[in-house]
């Protein structure tokens, strides 16, 4: 079968057969826990772009892999939607955010569901703890996903390493955001540090990796795809936090200036300190972990970081890290239509709109 014309749909086909076969028997022996998988099952074949998946296909084409495992590949790299899921999860909780593509957190639907329960307890604590498990279990069945793929055991083995990189890092970066956001530390090193572990390893370098190693791809291939996969996800990540500020709510899904309220140290943030005046700057310090950050006061930040040449300066960053990704990409002479997708990919990633 061919799966490059709708990748994404075959994607989501089999994350729902996936999820329909995890299910089935703790459904059976735990009913009362029927109500957390369905959320999670939500969560994951409610929305997304399948980036990582798509990242992870095409390094596989591009690299050679066996068109006879094709079918296992993609069960494969579907995997990572699993593993995104968790990490959005524990994000939103982490953040206290209330909503994600326009729809309430985890968190927030289960708080809401104990209430309109009356159950006993807080309905917050509930929530909180509702979400983290159910962060965990699609940790858990990511890893059962891609063990059981039905790919052999040699391209397994040989992909395994980048996976439990990958999943090292995210939680890396999930940390170090955490950290940064405690020790105040707004300087752009700090910023791009997380950049690199919280997103560029998870949503571009490692599934890259991922599917290049399931090819057996050869040494020099991996190292030019993890340098292009580097450079695009930091420049993914600095667009995600232009839009994080500037985006739209309807379309981005969340609303506007939330990594300020929730204190989020961000490349655009800390360059924005470093040019702004003194007013400027004083502006954006207020914002920085207000909680209750006003629109208005949104319209300040906006104004100050764009004056002050903190928003061209991460365009500028943007194209910079496109520009040598790209450079990288083709370092990895990959077979096909990969390179051409890839850099499609590339455009998508760092000039969307959501």
């Amino acid at each position: 079968m061919d799966f490059d014309a709708d990748l994404p749909g075959h994607v989501h086909r089999e994350l729902t057969r996936f999820l329909n076969e995890a299910s089935a028997e703790i459904r059976v022996a735990e009913p009362g826990f029927a109500y957390a998988v369905d959320a999670l099952a939500d969560f994951v074949l409610g929305g997304g772009k399948r980036l990582r998946p798509t990242f992870a296909w095409w390094a596989w084409r591009g690299a050679g892999g066996d068109p006879a495992h094709a079918e296992g590949v993609l069960r494969a790299v579907s995997s990572l939607e699993l593993v995104q899921a968790c990490a959005l999860i524990h994000d939103d909780l982490i953040d206290s955010s209330d909503s994600r593509r326009n729809r309430p957190t985890v968190h927030i639907a289960f708080a809401r569901h104990h209430t309109s329960s009356s159950w006993l307890g807080s309905p917050e604590a509930f929530g909180l703890a509702s979400a983290v498990l159910i962060g965990d279990l699609a940790l858990a069945w990511a890893d059962d996903m891609f063990s059981t793929a039905g790919l052999p055991a040699e391209n397994l083995t040989a992909a395994r390493p980048a996976w439990r990189a990958m999943r090292t890092e995210v939680l890396a970066g999930q940390y170090l955001d955490v950290r940064t956001q405690a020790t105040g530390d707004t300087s752009p090193e700090a910023a791009l540090r997380v950049s690199r572990l919280k997103t560029a390893a998870y949503t571009v370098q490692r599934p890259l990796h991922l599917g290049a190693a399931l090819a057996g791809a050869n040494q020099e291939q991996v190292d030019a795809l993890l340098a292009f996969g580097a450079e695009l996800g930091v420049a993914f990540q600095l667009r995600d936090d232009l839009l994080g500020i500037f985006g739209d709510p309807s379309v981005t899904g969340k609303p506007a200036g939330d990594d300020f309220r929730e204190g989020k140290r961000t490349l655009l943030v800390a360059l924005g300190l470093q040019l702004g005046t003194a007013r400027q700057a004083e502006i954006i310090t207020k914002a920085v972990g207000n909680a209750r950050l006003s629109e208005p006061e949104v319209a300040d930040v906006r104004a100050a970081l764009i004056t002050c040449g903190a928003v061209a300066a991460v365009e500028g960053r943007i194209d910079d890290l496109t520009r040598s990704a790209l450079t990288a990409l083709r370092r990895a002479h990959l077979t096909g239509p990969a390179e051409e997708r890839l850099t499609e990919l590339a455009g998508k990633a760092t000039q969307r709109v959501s």
